[in-house]
């Protein structure tokens, strides 16, 4: 049955029950476990690709290592794949994640900016694949939203938020600070199966 959103606020703010068994449910959030362990966040991208570790104890968050795997228009884009997937195997292997965090595909006009996205996600996400460390994807609105409280914010704001939370000495570079965006997206709204 649909019902507008209208009559769904309506009955949630009359404290009637609007979800389905199947449905989730916001509550949970509030009794959700903390996540505990390490997160791999990756900002994807052919010639700068964002990494981060995080390390989660209950409440506590602690960035271990960031980096950006920057190369240069003269390296092939070919080459470019296997050093993202060089890099992120080597990552996962010296920090060993529990979870990796990864900016979701996200919509773009030009599909060769399309396909080179989504190579550069593909090449990480393939050292995930072989270690058999579950992916989670989020968008970056999401992301956003999570860490900032607003999913229209600028990469400015991001990455002073984050090291305001975090702690950090400085703020991160952009694509370093997108990938703990991730991380701590992942740790603040992940909820166990």
């Amino acid at each position: 049955m649909n019902q507008s959103s209208r009559k769904l606020w309506a009955k949630h703010l009359a404290g009637q029950s609007t979800k389905s068994k199947k449905g989730f449910d916001p509550k949970l959030l509030l009794k959700k476990e903390p996540f505990n362990g390490r997160i791999l966040g990756v900002d994807p991208s052919l010639r700068g690709t964002g990494l981060a570790i995080l390390e989660c104890q209950g409440s506590s968050y602690r960035l271990l290592h960031s980096e950006t795997l920057k190369l240069g228009s003269k390296i092939s884009s070919i080459s470019c794949l296997g050093k993202i997937h060089e890099l992120v195997a080597h990552l996962t292997d010296l920090w060993q994640p529990r979870h990796i965090s990864c900016e979701e595909t996200i919509y773009v006009q030009n599909f060769k900016t399309a396909q080179i996205m989504g190579s550069a996600r593909g090449a990480a996400l393939s050292a995930a694949a072989i270690r058999n460390i579950p992916v989670f994807e989020y968008a970056p609105l999401r992301v956003k939203q999570a860490v900032v409280g607003f999913g229209r914010a600028s990469k400015e704001q991001m990455s002073s938020t984050l090291a305001q939370m975090l702690g950090l000495p400085q703020a991160l570079p952009f694509d370093q600070a997108d990938a703990l965006g991730l991380a701590l997206c992942h740790a603040l709204t992940w909820v166990p199966e």
